[in-house]
């Protein structure tokens, strides 16, 4: 039993998988987005019995060669390849830069047809990751598993914010897109002199949610919360906007909204999947976005969470 570990590995997340697939003694290979130069992979699929198909190809180590066919799991954490130092400086027509391109998009497709030729567990499709480029549709599925959503105004007019405002009062803003962006109250007195810019790029504003955070991470069938102690309005960046960082403890979230949780991470198809919550104190519960490739580390040492062990297992098929 073989499981792939694509990424860096001395990222967080990647390290501790690999070391609960170590604890499991399964048979790790790591592909080093870096390790281009050393690496190669060849991928083929064609006809199988009873019109299904059959999948072939290889993956090309430093000292190891891999059947792909042979993969239980794949963890997919990647970078793309011109953003490696490695390859960024050299021009496009590189033949360094074409092959680790190449070597890319190969291993991408491996990963999107693997699951259905192969069974093998992957973590996730960089397909099923694109839910998280627009925050508004997948606010939709959100909202057909029944999570709240704040009321929300996406706009390129000072006007249509000023009037937000005045209806909502307590406001915040963020990007629409998936890029990470730090979530920020409405100032009037600051930012009123700066809704100018809209006209350049769209913003997404929301009425402010008051209530605790919880992050959930779904691993297959299982969930692993952590409720956050923070003042902060973005709790990631809690030292800036408060001077003290957040906190953390594990949660544990009433059956109804973990079997929702579950359901929308399916309905979106990411096995694993880092859903954030706010529990309103009216007893409804918000959805704000579900992360596809979640960096779990500090929600498990912080809150004490077997999350790693728990995607390990499932990409071992244990």
């Amino acid at each position: 039993m073989t499981v792939l570990l694509w990424g860096v590995p001395s990222e967080g997340p990647v390290a501790l998988v690999a070391e609960a697939l170590g604890r499991l003694q399964v048979d790790v290979v790591v592909l080093h987005p870096r390790a281009a130069d050393g690496t190669s992979a060849a991928l083929g699929l064609g006809p199988g019995p009873a019109g299904g198909g059959v999948l072939t190809g290889w993956l090309q180590l430093p000292g190891r060669r891999v059947a792909l066919a042979g993969l239980r799991g794949a963890y997919v954490r990647p970078v793309e390849p011109e953003l490696m130092p490695e390859f960024a400086r050299l021009p496009p027509t590189s033949p360094r830069r074409v092959h680790a391109r190449l070597l890319h998009d190969t291993m991408v497709a491996f990963t999107e047809v693997a699951g259905v030729v192969t069974g093998c567990r992957v973590a996730n499709r960089l397909s099923a990751m694109a839910s998280n480029i627009s925050k508004p549709y997948q606010a939709q599925a959100v909202r057909r598993h029944g999570f709240s959503t704040p009321a929300t105004l996406i706009t390129s007019d000072p006007d249509a914010v000023l009037e937000f405002v005045a209806r909502h009062r307590r406001v915040v803003y963020k990007s629409i897109s998936g890029v990470r962006s730090i979530v920020t109250a409405y100032d009037g007195a600051v930012d009123r002199a700066r809704l100018g810019r809209l006209r350049w790029c769209p913003v997404q504003f929301q009425e402010q949610v008051c209530g605790p955070d919880v992050r959930v991470h779904v691993v297959g069938e299982d969930v692993f919360a952590a409720v956050v102690d923070s003042d902060a309005v973005d709790y990631r960046y809690a030292r800036a906007q408060v001077g003290r960082d957040a906190r953390l403890r594990a949660h544990r979230l009433p059956d109804d909204v973990a079997a929702r949780c579950v359901a929308l991470a399916a309905d979106l198809d990411l096995p694993f999947a880092g859903v954030d919550l706010k529990l309103a104190p009216d007893g409804r519960v918000f959805c704000f976005e579900v992360n596809p490739s979640p960096g779990f580390s500090w929600y498990e040492q912080e809150a004490g969470l077997p999350i790693s062990a728990a995607l390990a297992s499932w990409l071992s098929g244990r």
